[in-house]
């Protein structure tokens, strides 16, 4: 099972993160008794489907959060030493 394609996460993974998030959060806020540890919760499953969504979002743009490409403009950008210099 691959989590990561082409530098985004999966379909899948983007909908189930929204999904499972937004069931946690409803389910927190509907059925927990109001205590720091249910705002936790509900923050927590909040930010994660934020996660969700703005992978998706970025799916979409065929933006790639995940890929290594700036390693090699990176690279790109160094000036060649001379150890002759010394």
């Amino acid at each position: 099972m691959k989590f990561i394609e082409d530098g985004n996460f999966t379909g899948w993974v983007c909908t189930a993160l929204i999904s499972i998030d937004a069931g946690i959060s409803y389910l927190v806020l509907k059925f927990a008794p109001p205590s720091l540890l249910s705002v936790f919760l509900a923050l927590l499953g909040f930010v994660i489907m934020a996660v969700g969504g703005l992978c998706s979002r970025a799916r979409l743009l065929k933006i790639r959060p995940f890929d290594n490409n700036y390693k090699k403009a990176r690279r790109s950008y160094e000036v060649p030493r001379n150890d002759e210099e010394s």
